[in-house]
């Protein structure tokens, strides 16, 4: 069981568990190499106030690591928005449930009404969620009828989402932050946003879960789980395995202290499906560590630092949309030079 991205405020995050984490034995009575990922969860499940015992492998840290969580109930504000500068907002999605896309019309409102004149989605760390939740976000940043995601079984039968409302945003510059715990949903999102040029994407190249899980009921209560089909950008990227990569690759800094784990990607995990587009990116790029690398030389997935100073994917995002701002403000003193001349 890999931890792929805790979900930020949850109980797993306050106790200090890390996206590449290996859960190894829950109450120190289940052996997750033992039991199925659903009997697991449930055993990590319980009372509101309950305590549950996890023991982790972490890269870098050579004997197990035990967490004590305190269970509570899971309420997860998927839509955080702020002022960063002025004319400059700030929307962090974290998941993509039933409400987010709701959520981020009232943020984008309340970021209107503060004269922004540009905007960063970050998505880094966000794991997915609903397809419909992933294409109602997308199309709140793109004209109706565009494609956002279509998505092709082995039949070939090609299913489309289109977007059905006009982008209230319209013309103002867009950048999308991701890196390697952005999956799924999240690489819908800035994949149609990036093919339509509508943002651009700043960060590191993405987790690359590009597959659809279709659940069947079956009569005695129970349901099958099966991978019916693989998610496609408008231009016809399949996000499988390759993820999507961005426009300005920007690797976080940090602290020489700090061991991080190797990158841990869908083409790392065991019988991934294949990319038929991209049969070379199939390729395993997990970084061998050596006791004596530097943590500079190793790339983890990290949660972004608290403090926008410190996070240097952020600090690009502000520093390109203010050089976007001053190019523009110049753009008609140039033009009428150009005329006089």
């Amino acid at each position: 069981m890999v931890v792929i991205a805790p979900i930020e405020g949850t109980p797993a995050e306050l106790a200090g568990v890390k996206p590449g984490d290996i859960i190894l034995k829950v109450d120190d009575q289940v052996l997750t190499k033992d039991t199925s990922l659903m009997d697991a969860v449930n055993k990590m499940r319980g009372e509101k106030g309950t305590k549950v015992i996890l023991t982790i492998q972490r890269d870098q840290v050579p004997n197990p690591l035990v967490f004590e969580l305190v269970r509570d109930i899971i309420r997860i504000q998927s839509v955080k928005s702020k002022v960063l500068e002025p004319g400059i907002g700030y929307i962090r999605l974290t998941q993509f449930q039933e409400q987010t896309a709701r959520d981020l019309s009232k943020a984008i409102s309340g970021l209107r009404e503060n004269n922004i004149h540009s905007l960063i989605l970050d998505l880094r760390n966000n794991p997915g969620g609903l397809l419909t939740s992933a294409v109602e976000v997308t199309e709140q940043f793109l004209e109706s009828g565009k494609l956002i995601v279509f998505i092709k079984g082995r039949d070939g039968k090609r299913d489309e989402y289109l977007a059905s409302n006009s982008s209230a945003l319209k013309e103002i510059p867009i950048i999308v932050l991701v890196n390697e715990g952005s999956a799924s949903a999240s690489e819908i999102v800035s994949g149609a946003l990036q093919d339509w040029g509508r943002a651009m994407v700043v960060g590191t190249q993405t987790f690359g879960k590009g597959s659809v899980q279709t659940i069947l009921p079956l009569s005695d209560g129970s349901a099958l789980r099966l991978t019916t089909a693989k998610y496609y950008t408008p231009k016809g990227r399949s996000i499988q395995n390759t993820g999507i990569d961005p426009d300005i690759v920007v690797k976080p800094i940090l602290p020489k202290e700090v061991k991080n784990a190797p990158i841990l990607r869908e083409k790392d995990l065991d019988r991934h499906l294949k990319n038929e587009l991209r049969p070379d990116a199939d390729k395993p790029d997990k970084v061998d560590l050596d006791p004596q690398s530097s943590s500079d030389e190793i790339i983890g997935i990290n949660e972004p630092p608290q403090d926008k100073e410190e996070d240097a994917q952020l600090q690009k995002a502000i520093d390109l949309l203010k050089s976007w701002r001053i190019f523009k403000d110049l753009s008609p003193k140039l033009t009428a030079q150009q005329s006089i001349r």
